[in-house]
This record gives structure tokens, sequence and C-alpha cells, in this order.
């Protein structure tokens, strides 16, 4: 579950600052993307440079960095599938308590939407004190995750309740917030949104209208069902659903390729991309002037990713995406005879706002008994609930 996940670990000012370098270089041995926030007092135990080899990111420090970079405290709050603070602090906790945006953990704890999870480790008075177990409710009442500390003896000489839990004990808490148990838990589903653009010269290409909306609320709704989500998606400027893992890709080759790879292993692949069916022949160099277009663009076709995954579908869940003119129904019913799947979602294209661009759509779901069910028009988010719904009912049929 860790593959690809980002993580920011939040070091701040303690003795056990030593502790999470190990717990740096296990997530990394997972194959999370780890990117490590020191405070100032963190510096101050530890190097940034210990952190950088074993990470191998560049450590974040300071608030206000180079200006020629982005801004850190929002690029990095916006990157993070995860903030783990640890060691935490009693002063971290409280600025975090109190809103605070003075320094860099504190900014990107405020500014992000992913889970925060502490790993207290301080003094046992410090600890037990009334007002850092009020600042700790109050962090949990916003949603805030704690792990709470291990007992035993203390860098001060003294016995109680202050420790830094164990490494892995530490990771196992994490994962059981990042991996909610769901009716999908267990499951890895592969998600292909977005369009795909052709090249023919090297600024134009041949693309659509899709912007990507319904491939990612299905794959939030997944990952909210506890599943393992991999998206491969085409150029959107959506941001990534939190806890899935993203596959950029431009071209339909580049989609194909990356999907293929994620389908080995997958257990539900819903394939909402909307992939050009052709490709110029051979791109033109360089930006081509008005007067010299070509009169003709040689096309070749593209792979049909959906068909190849059916024809090696196994034990798999398939679900495809049929736009088209007119009475969808039938085209949709040929479409997922012909490309081996489990269902398909038909919707009409009438016009560009018909089938993209906006948060709602009517579709309907064609299943493998050639069964027809209507969907009326609806934000997309419902529509992904009912489809994933619609693909646990497949999985248990295939159980049993």
């Amino acid at each position: 579950m860790w593959e690809g996940r980002r993580v920011v670990l939040g070091v701040t000012g303690s003795i056990a600052a030593y502790k999470a370098a190990e717990l740096a270089r296990r997530l990394v041995q997972k194959q999370a993307a780890v990117t490590v926030l020191m405070t100032r007092n963190a510096c101050r135990f530890v190097t940034p440079l210990t952190f950088q080899t074993v990470t191998g990111r560049p450590v974040a420090t300071e608030l206000f960095s180079d200006p020629s970079t982005p801004v850190a405290h929002v690029s990095l709050a916006a990157w993070a599938e995860c903030v783990l603070v640890a060691p935490a602090t009693a002063d971290s906790l409280a600025r975090a308590a109190q809103g605070r945006a003075d320094d860099l953990l504190a900014a990107v704890i405020l500014d992000t939407a992913a889970p925060v999870v502490w790993a207290p480790a301080m003094n046992t008075r410090m600890w037990e004190n009334p007002a850092t177990r009020e600042n700790v409710g109050r962090l949990a009442a916003r949603g805030h995750h704690i792990i709470m500390p291990a007992e035993g003896e203390l860098a001060c000489g003294e016995s109680g309740a202050g420790r830094l839990p164990e490494t892995e004990e530490i990771i196992s808490a994490v994962e059981k917030i990042l991996a909610p148990a769901g009716p999908l838990a267990g499951k890895k589903v592969l998600v292909t949104a977005g369009p795909t653009r052709e090249p023919w010269d090297a600024v134009r290409f041949l693309s659509n209208r899709s912007t990507g909306k319904m491939g990612y609320q299905v794959a939030a709704a997944a990952r909210k069902r506890g599943a393992r989500v991999v998206l491969v998606s085409g150029p959107t400027p959506l941001p990534s659903p939190p806890g899935v893992r993203m596959v950029p890709v431009v071209t339909a080759q580049e989609m194909h390729d990356a999907a293929m790879v994620e389908y080995a292993d997958a257990d539900v692949v819903v394939a909402a991309a909307a992939v050009a069916d052709f490709k110029p022949v051979q791109p033109l160099p360089g930006k081509i002037k008005k007067g010299q277009a070509p009169a003709a663009i040689t096309l070749a076709p593209n792979p049909d990713i959906l068909l190849e995954m059916g024809k090696q579908k196994g034990p798999r869940v398939l679900v495809g995406f049929a736009a088209e003119s007119g009475d969808p129904v039938e085209p949709a019913k040929e479409k997922r005879v012909r490309k081996h799947c489990d269902l398909m979602v038909a919707n009409q294209a009438e016009g560009p706002e018909d089938a993209f661009a906006k948060d709602e759509a009517a579709v309907i779901f064609v299943d493998a008994q050639g069964q027809v069910e209507n969907h009326p028009r609806q934000a997309k988010e419902k529509i992904a609930a009912l489809l994933c719904a619609r693909v646990e009912k497949i999985l248990a049929d295939k159980s049993r």
C-alpha cells in the first residue's frame, strides 16, 4: 500500500529526532516518496543531510525559501497524501492547536487537506500536563490522528509515558489511517481518466473535450471504499484524489503502456478515459507555420486499450464507457460484448457538454445479462458511488 504514496514527515526538536531517520528509511524501503520537513530546533539534533541521504529528496526547513521556487508550504501541503509528525513536541502540538502558521511545519499543517498524524515524544509531566492534553483534544476534534506515546525510560533518565513509539508501530498506525476498511479493501482498482493528446507538430495536437471528472470521481469513490487505487490520467488540471496513486500520461500509447503494467495485478478496471482512436502517422518537426501547413494529415489507429484488456480479462471486473450519438443503448450493448466487459456505462454525446465538462451527467448501465439501468442526470460523485456499488456486486457474484 505504500508504493508511490507521498508522505511529508515532520521532524521537530525532540531528542527522539534521531529515530525519525530510521522511520524515513523504512518508509522509503516500502517505496513511499518521503519529503522530510524539519523545524529549526530539529536541525540542532539531526542534520538535514541525514534525511536527504536516507530519502534521496531535498529536505525542507524554511518557510521563506528561494523566491524562484514554488511557495514551500502550499506545494508541500498539496503534494502530501499524509503529514506525519514524528517526533512531535509539546510545542509543535500547541502551535498547531492554536492555528499558527509562522514556521514551515505549522503552515503546511494548516494548509493541507491530507490526513495529519502526530506521534508525540516528550517528558511524562509535559505529556500529562492539562495544556498538552487540551491541545491534543483540539487537534483530535479537528480530525487529526494521535498515536499515543509509549511508556518506558526517557532520555531525561525518568520513566513513564512519553517515548516515541517504535518505528513499525508508527507505520502500522498510519497504514490503518491511509487504508480504511471497506467493501473494496484488499482490491486493486485501476482507473483510466481524461483525454489523450496526439501531436501533429511540436505544439499542436489532436484531442477531445474530456475533463477527467468522471474518472477522478470513480477513483476517489473506490479509495473511500478501501481499495488500493491507481489512476492513469491524461492531461487534466484536476488534483489527484487523496490516497490515490497517480500515473500521468499524454498520448494513447503512453496510456496503453502505463495501464497494461498496472493491469497485471488489478482486480477491477474502470476505463473512463477518452482515448484518441487515431494519431498522426508522422508528427512534423518544429512549429509549422500557416503557409507551410499540410493539406492533409495521415492518421493511423491507436491501440485499443479496452479491447486488449478484455481479451486478457480472466477473473477481473472490467468496466468500459461509451459516449454515443443518438440512443446509446444498442451501441453500448454491442461494445460491451465485443470488448468483454462486465459492465458498460453509456451516455449521449450530442454536443460537447452532454458527455464532458459538467459536474453532472445522465448515464445508462448495461450489464453482462443485457439488463439496462437508467440513471437520470445527477452529480458525477453520485454516479461514481453507484458504479462502485455495482462493481462490488459483480465481485460478490464472481466469488460465488
